[in-house]
């Protein structure tokens, strides 16, 4: 009986794997497969590299603890061609199979192989055509006059000089307005225009105060 692990991915928090789990049992009780380990990224982007139950699935490949990796789609296993080739070349090097539930593929044999392949890279274009999408709708939205990105802070800076002269030090402030020590600096500095050579006023605290003659 070969020994299969499960790899699901779900790119938010609200998303649950639960879905492939279900299907993907159900495919290894058909083929007779013994479910060792199921790893699920959870919350995770498939454009990293890196993913913490992706590695410990390839860890436990690598110890030659399994014989076959089943996904319910390749996209959930990489959305890069070149990540996705490089995960599937090291479990042939390894002996170990790769099985798409979706996709209906299984590298068990040449065909699959050259599938996998194809699909990967109609896999990065989706991806590709989806980022540009994004960023047409966001240009149109600037020519439409509306803002992208967090909305801006609203200091005020007047009070910021006023207290930076009556001597508090930019952690005070920043504390003060709540906002941080970086948007103090550049409230101060815009104070100042510039080529002038005075800065905002600031009080000794070691000056003695003056006395009547």
């Amino acid at each position: 009986m070969k020994r299969a692990a499960i790899y699901t991915r779900v790119s938010t928090l609200d998303q649950h794997p639960e879905t492939q789990l279900i299907e993907l049992r159900a495919m290894a009780k058909q083929r007779g497969y013994e479910v060792v380990n199921e790893f699920c990224d959870h919350g995770v982007s498939g454009a990293r590299a890196k993913r913490p139950a992706l590695d410990q699935l390839l860890s436990a490949a690598r110890h030659a603890k399994l014989d076959v990796v089943m996904v319910w789609a390749c996209d959930r296993m990489a959305r890069s061609t070149r990540h996705f080739l490089d995960v599937l070349d090291e479990l042939n090097r390894l002996n170990v199979e790769f099985v798409s539930l979706r996709e209906n593929i299984d590298t068990g044999g040449p065909m699959g192989r050259a599938v996998i392949t194809i699909i990967g890279a109609i896999a990065e274009l989706e991806r590709s055509l989806i980022i540009e999408r994004v960023r047409a709708g966001m240009r149109r939205a600037r020519l439409e006059g509306q803002r992208i990105g967090r909305p801006r802070i609203r200091v005020d800076e007047q009070q910021i000089v006023r207290d930076r002269a009556r001597g508090m030090s930019l952690g005070e402030i920043a504390k003060a307005h709540s906002i941080s020590r970086t948007t103090v600096r550049r409230v101060l500095a815009g104070s100042v225009p510039k080529g002038s050579a005075q800065a905002a006023p600031q009080i000794n605290e070691n000056r003695q105060p003056e006395t009547a003659a």
